[in-house]
């Protein structure tokens, strides 16, 4: 008979969960994407037209035999840069529009801690053309952060960054993976800093400082602690010997 697995699952405190171990982000996560397109259309159409204004006046003071009203160069061409901008604004806006909410129905985050043979571990899903799945083993996390920006702050929600041995360093620019647009982001956060204190120390918040603790038995992570362990275990035996042959 196999032997039984004890599954501990985190079960956030909102509606968004669709089974057991999986949740998905706040629908102000998708209000926060939409919005934050709507206002990148709005702030490249006004640096457009203030462009525009600024060429205007700048073309009528350098040339003003050819030029000689800024206010009628801005009233001829005011009309044609507004429409071209906005057209081609929309060439991006409108696909963006569509693509958005498919790609926040294809997000999954799964956070759990299991005690027995099976590994802990964070899981995560998304993508639209391209399905990205990862599953994150807790031995493997050095870091973990919480962060809101303005727009997170905007719709009351925030992600958990989370850094990995292999994947964090000079070369890379950001952690490896994202929880993003939880409501609960803190709670996460907490939730998965406890288990790596169980599982080793020390793990850290970004902000807060975790001193390791001595550890009376070496942990055997890897082949060269088993053979340095063994080594030093050759080591006693004969030491031993010798004082015995001494005597």
């Amino acid at each position: 008979m196999g032997k039984n697995v004890e599954e501990k699952i985190i079960r956030p405190p909102v509606k968004q969960i669709t089974s057991g171990k999986i949740f998905k982000p706040s629908q102000a996560f998708l209000h926060k994407l939409l919005f934050k397109s709507a206002f990148a259309f709005a702030l490249i159409w006004l640096i457009t037209i203030l462009s525009f204004v600024g060429f205007c006046f700048l073309l009528a003071a350098d040339n003003p035999g050819k030029y000689p009203s800024t206010t009628q160069l801005i009233n001829t061409w005011i009309v044609p840069v507004n429409l071209w901008t906005m057209v081609i604004n929309l060439v991006w806006l409108v696909p963006a529009l569509i693509a958005i909410p498919l790609y926040f129905k294809s997000i999954e985050y799964s956070v759990k801690a299991e005690s027995g043979e099976t590994m802990p571990e964070i899981y995560s899903k998304r993508g639209i053309i391209t399905i990205t799945r990862k599953h994150l083993p807790f031995r493997t996390i050095t870091n973990i952060s919480s962060r809101a920006g303005p727009f997170d702050r905007m719709f009351k929600i925030g992600s958990v960054y989370i850094e990995t041995a292999g994947y964090s360093g000079a070369k890379q620019a950001g952690p490896e993976e994202k929880l993003s647009g939880i409501v609960f982001y803190e709670e996460v956060r907490d939730f998965i800093l406890k288990e790596l204190r169980k599982f080793k120390e020390p793990y850290v918040t970004g902000t807060e400082v975790v001193y390791p603790t001595e550890e009376p038995v070496p942990k055997m992570e890897s082949l060269d602690d088993e053979i340095l362990i063994t080594l030093r275990e050759i080591r006693d035996i004969l030491r031993n010997k010798r004082k015995d042959n001494n005597l």
